[in-house]
């Protein structure tokens, strides 16, 4: 029970697993992301999510001509691998818990708890990605920016870092969050606290802001630094 609901807990992942039922040919992740709605890179999160519990089998195939050029990898679900209902996501109950805890706290307190958990986050995942003995500030900004980019789009946040007007920032095309983020935006805080923590922690204190997001309207989130 376990196995199944880390491969189909997610909403997106369910969809890409039905998807991939529907071509039993197989699909290109590129393709996958067109049909969900969801950067390529997310869609690569939940297909070696999915091949890692042996729900869709990957093969990798060169275009007939094709010299030596970059292989594509096509996904195929393994039909007989999951029978009934899947499982609603575990995740999604206690982020929405979350959000109506926070909603009930005063407006600044809220957002310093939500920014205070991302933190905490983050510092695990910077030593996730380094190992106990990081000493910090041995990274340029950009370099720790980039860094941080690439392990929030390994947990679903498609990330980019990127200088813009003499800013840097964060640009995330997807929200884990999904839903909550929408109907309690304190929650936002939590991935501007992920960015602050993994950044201290590979480079050291920087001022991290929200500059745009989801639930005020924006096509994407940002986080400036």
């Amino acid at each position: 029970m376990a196995a199944i609901t880390n491969a189909f807990g997610d909403p997106t992942r369910r969809a890409i697993y039905m998807f991939l039922r529907d071509h039993v040919d197989g699909s290109t992740a590129a393709e996958v992301a067109r049909e969900v709605g969801v950067h390529p890179n997310v869609a690569r999160h939940h297909l070696d999510k999915l091949a890692a519990g042996g729900y869709v089998e990957v093969s990798v195939a060169r275009s007939a001509g094709a010299g030596a050029g970059r292989p594509s990898k096509k996904y195929v679900a393994v039909a007989d691998r999951v029978e009934g209902e899947l499982p609603i996501r575990s995740d999604d109950l206690v982020l929405s818990l979350l959000g109506k805890t926070l909603a009930l706290l005063p407006h600044d307190r809220a957002q310093a708890i939500a920014e205070e958990v991302g933190q905490e986050y983050g510092r695990a995942m910077a030593t996730a990605l380094t190992g106990d003995d990081l000493a910090i500030g041995q990274r340029s900004l950009r370099s720790a920016m980039q860094a941080v980019a690439d392990a929030l789009t390994a947990h679903g946040f498609a990330s980019h870092a990127e200088k813009r007007n003499d800013q840097l920032r964060i640009i995330n095309n997807h929200c884990p969050f999904g839903d909550v983020a929408l109907e309690h935006p304190v929650v936002c805080a939590v991935d501007r606290g992920m960015v602050k923590g993994m950044l201290k922690a590979l480079y050291g204190d920087a001022d991290v802001s929200t500059s745009a997001s989801l639930p005020q309207g924006d096509t994407f989130c940002a986080t400036v630094v």
